[in-house]
This record gives C-alpha cells, structure tokens and sequence, in this order.
C-alpha cells in the first residue's frame, strides 16, 4: 500500500528541536567560550515553546547541560523538555547531518539520508552515524526511521507543505554528493522520499564564505505557500550583485502550482564581516529557523540588524522575532538555521 508523503513546512507544528553541541574535538575549540552561549540562546528560546533534543560528544558537559537546561526549563515553568544523548559528532551542523521528516497518513516517517560534509570537503563518518544513535536511543519514539542512501542536506531543500521544493543546481547536482544522479534522477528521488510533486530549481545565487555549494536557506525561504523572502545585494560593487540579481530575476519568473505569481520580499543585505585573515564570511538574514509561536533570527552587530528584524516581522505577524547574534557562529560558515533541525509535531514523545 502506498502511502502519500508529505515534507511538512517549517511553519508546520514542531514537537522538538535538534542541536548537535560544540566540544573541544569540533574546529569550535578555540571559541568555545564565543559560541557555547549562541548554542543556549538558542535551546533556552527553544524550550519555551517546544521540546530539545540535544546531542554531545563529550558525556560529562552533556550531562551538565542536561541538568542546567532541565532546571532553567522547570524554574521557569516552561513547556519544553529535554532529551540529551551522548553521540559522537564530528562537527555541530544538525541541519545538514539531522533528520528529514515527512507525514503520511500512517504518521510520521524519519528519513535517515547520508551525509558526506557537502562533498566530502571535511571529516563526516561521525555525523553520518549520529541519527542511527538518536533512533537507537528512542529519541524519535514510534516513529519509524528509514535510510536513505543517498547524500541530502536539510539546509538544500526548502518545503512549501504542499508538494513544491526549492532548491540551487549548484548543490543538488554537484557530483561530489551523488555522482550517479542527474537532474531528473535527484527529482525522482525527491518524489519517492519527500513526496514532493515539484521543483523549483535556482540557477544562480551565491555568498562568499559558504562551504555548501549554495545551500537555499542561505539564499532563498518558503515564509508561506505563497511567499518567498530572499537575500538581495543592492551595492552594485559587491562581488555578490549580479549573482543575486540573476537570482531575484529567476524567482520573479517563478510560477505557484496553480500558475499563479510568489508574493517576494527581499531582506536586508548587512553589513560585510571578515575573519582574521580577511576572508568575508557568510552573513546571511535568510538563515533564520521558525518553531511554534516564533521565529529565532540571526544578527550579526551590523547596521542593518534592526531592518532585518522588521521585515522579518512584517513576514511572520503572529509570531513573536527573538535576535540571536549569530557572530560567532559565521566564523565556522554557517549561522542559525545551520545548527538546528525541527522535528514535526507527532516525533518525540517525552
């Protein structure tokens, strides 16, 4: 009997959030002090709203952090609890090696893909393992988990609920991820695993200092069916204009399931930020993550930070904004949406 899937958006209702926490054996080490509190901005917000699911490599600060985030959670009288699991994990990117979850009538289905640190750029096999962990643990309840073998991040795809992906070429087709499967073999999996019926291909878009090919939730959200924000780059002089621009002309020529044309709303371009040695990071608004009742969006100390949270409330009203600064967490390449992953409503059971 075959059964309908559907990849639920991330406005859809969650039962958890997933973080894979930063240890001294991650290339977080020497700023441990600058990103652990990112990381618990993050779960405590979390928390108030929905359950947390949190992974360590290191036992002794997992348990730690078990106990702190149980108490805050319980002095504060919070909804969220906590379900922490000692794993191995190469690295703290839970979007990328965390669990897609699609709903079929027969309830939730876990999908276990591989995971190859985007092409095989950086180590891997722990973070490829670290869902058989979380299921082996019981951190998904009933629901069942199936795998996949095939490489697909979370950060690569974008759902609108009802059977459309967004995602970029220059990911989904790069041959260090999947090298047997062309363009109509990825749809074809898309289908099969996630249900999906269409998808919107970008062909162009890029940010400097991205180690993902182009993931979209650097580029380009779903904020509702019918509605898609994206990054624009207005100073013409900007290495990125004309990346972003061909991109914005390729999502004003974007059609709706019924023919019809996306509502767009660009969000603010920040100010550029560069490491050390001179390298611009990847400063991006559109890395924001939406769970129950609000939506947690990085900022980076920049100008621009007080427009991104308005326009980002204009998209979301009935959600409550909660600016994290995300500085830290660009210094390794990725920001908010990047360290986290939402498990529908219905997976955990605590």
């Amino acid at each position: 009997m075959t059964t309908t899937r559907v990849l639920p958006p991330e406005w859809a209702p969650q039962s958890a959030v997933m973080l894979t926490w930063p240890h001294p054996g991650t290339d977080w080490s020497d700023i441990l002090a600058d990103v652990e509190p990112v990381f618990m901005e993050i779960a405590t917000a979390v928390l108030a709203r929905e359950h947390l699911i949190i992974s360590c490599e290191h036992v002794s600060r997992l348990q730690d952090l078990e106990r702190d985030l149980s108490a805050y959670a319980r002095d504060q009288g919070l909804p969220g609890r906590v379900y922490a699991v000692p794993a191995p994990a190469n690295d703290t990117w839970a979007r990328d090696h965390g669990p897609l979850t699609v709903s079929t009538g027969d309830g939730p289905i876990v999908l276990n893909f591989r995971f190859n640190a985007w092409g095989g750029k950086f180590p891997w096999e722990k973070d490829d393992a670290l869902n058989q962990h979380l299921h082996n643990a019981g951190t998904f309840g009933a629901a069942p988990m199936e795998a996949v073998d095939h490489v697909l991040e979370g950060g690569s795809i974008e759902s609108d609920g009802a059977g459309t992906l967004l995602t970029t070429s220059e990911c989904l087709l790069t041959p260090s991820r999947n090298l047997s499967l062309d363009r109509g073999a990825i749809e074809n999996l898309l289908a099969e695993t996630l249900g999906a019926n269409r998808i919107l291909w970008l062909n162009h878009g890029y940010l400097a200092g991205d180690d993902t090919d182009s993931h979209i939730d650097t580029l380009a959200r779903f904020c509702a069916e019918d509605h898609l924000c994206y990054v624009r780059c207005p100073d013409v002089a900007d290495e990125h204009y004309s990346a972003l621009a061909a991109m914005e002309e390729e999502l004003q020529q974007f059609r709706r399931a019924d023919g019809r044309s996306y509502k767009l709303t660009p969000l603010p371009w920040p100010d550029a930020i560069y490491d050390e040695d001179g390298q611009r990071l990847p400063a991006t608004y559109a890395n924001f993550l939406i769970i129950n009742g609000a939506v947690l969006l990085p900022v980076y100390d920049v100008p621009q930070d007080r427009e991104a949270i308005d326009v980002v409330q204009r998209l979301f009203p009935e959600r409550d904004i909660i600016p994290v600064n995300c500085r830290p967490l660009i210094r390794q390449h990725g920001s908010l949406h990047c360290v986290t992953m939402q498990l529908p409503a219905g997976v955990l059971t605590l």
